[in-house]
């Protein structure tokens, strides 16, 4: 079997999900090519809706939560929305990729792609089995407007809401959201610290913005530093693509606590931490609670963030503080609890799947692709 697995740069999760099935259906031993279907054309839109993207979440958060709640609000109308019809102008270059290539099943963990590929089956296009993978806790503005053959969402508590907003009830899967291997290793805690050379007699809090440095990190790197001065505490702080933070925290407070800008260790280090301070991505926040890290969620992004944040902390999987200035060292202080932090990881253990990436691989061999490798295994080895 050969997938087409297409995502966006808006965010890197949306691109972590991909990677996941990716990683999946490689070690199954089929074929699975990434894209970003934007690279097509020569017009630089690929970067323009990029760019444009992470600077206004980074820079305008409370814009982007207007431009959401806009987009909700244009979702209800029986009209097609400019999302739809933008997407729909990549159709021609989308159909001669195809057309050159073989694909038994196209994986998509953003909207844009699906769009495009919807906007193809109404005009009478070939295309090949289709499968949308949401990556938030949330039905999002313009998953109706859609047609995929599957939809995989990150839980069962979610399908009520995509029914009501139009999507076929048997074509909905709750499977979870898929994170990369690396995360639902198994491994002893001072084994990993030693590894990344972290002493494993102190604790550790790991910090992050997402793959854009968002959410605030200097107010919340500076609140802690102060709350555990003298104390055998340990801040690591990951900066994604924020050069500037990067810059700014290593001035500020390098010698005190570890500052990185880009990692490929994310596992190691949630695996190695005691608590995770996060704005709530759906990736970041699936790939915490598979690793089994307690979670402080901060600064959401608003729009699906916020439903992200609301969905842990109603099911007792994070921490709540919208307001780090007024919430964060009480929140910390929860977490020195053992037992608070056992009730936190079981029910991240309840609630998240730690295998969506194989059986959504299972779901496409047995109902998309049927008899696409014989003989594969469905577990990492």
């Amino acid at each position: 079997m050969d997938a087409l697995i297409m995502s966006c740069g808006t965010g890197g999760g949306h691109n972590a999900a991909g990677h996941a099935v990716e990683e999946e259906l490689l070690r199954r031993g089929h074929g699975a090519t990434l894209l970003n279907p934007f690279t097509l054309t020569e017009n630089g839109i690929s970067s323009v809706i990029d760019n444009t993207y992470i600077t206004i979440a980074k820079n305008f958060p409370h814009l982007f939560g207007l431009i959401y709640s806009l987009g909700a609000g244009v979702s209800r109308l029986p009209i097609p929305s400019p999302v739809y019809l933008l997407n729909g102008a990549m159709c021609d270059a989308m159909e001669r990729y195809l057309s050159s290539h073989s694909f038994d099943v196209a994986v998509m963990s953003h909207l844009f792609p699906a769009e495009i590929l919807t906007n193809m089956k109404r005009r009478g296009m070939k295309v090949p089995k289709t499968v949308f993978v949401a990556t938030d806790y949330t039905c999002i503005p313009f998953t109706e407007e859609i047609d995929c053959d599957v939809y995989v969402i990150p839980s069962s508590d979610l399908t009520e809401e995509y029914v009501k907003r139009g999507v076929p009830a048997d074509r909905i899967y709750p499977l979870g959201i898929p994170v990369g291997h690396a995360f639902s290793e198994d491994e002893d805690k001072a084994e990993i610290r030693r590894r990344l050379g972290l002493d494993t007699d102190r604790r550790y809090i790991l910090i992050s913005g997402g793959s854009m440095g968002a959410g605030g990190l200097r107010t919340v790197v500076s609140i802690l530093r102060d709350h555990y001065e003298g104390r055998q505490v340990t801040l690591i702080v990951v900066c994604g693509s924020n050069r500037k933070l990067y810059e700014k925290l290593s001035a500020e407070f390098g010698g005190e606590h570890i500052i990185i800008e880009h990692t490929d260790k994310m596992a190691d280090y949630m695996a190695a931490c005691d608590i995770f301070i996060t704005k709530p991505g759906g990736l970041s926040s699936t790939e915490a609670a598979v690793s089994g890290t307690p979670v402080i969620h901060i600064t959401p992004i608003p729009g699906c963030e916020t439903h992200n944040m609301r969905f842990f902390e109603a099911h007792g999987m994070s921490i709540a503080v919208p307001y780090p200035r007024r919430q964060l060292v009480s929140a910390c202080d929860m977490l020195e609890d053992e037992s608070a932090r056992g009730t936190m990881t079981e029910n991240q253990r309840r609630v998240i799947s730690r295998d969506a990436a194989c059986e959504i691989c299972d779901l496409i061999e047995k109902r998309l692709v049927p008899d696409p490798c014989p003989g594969s295994e469905h577990a990492f080895a």
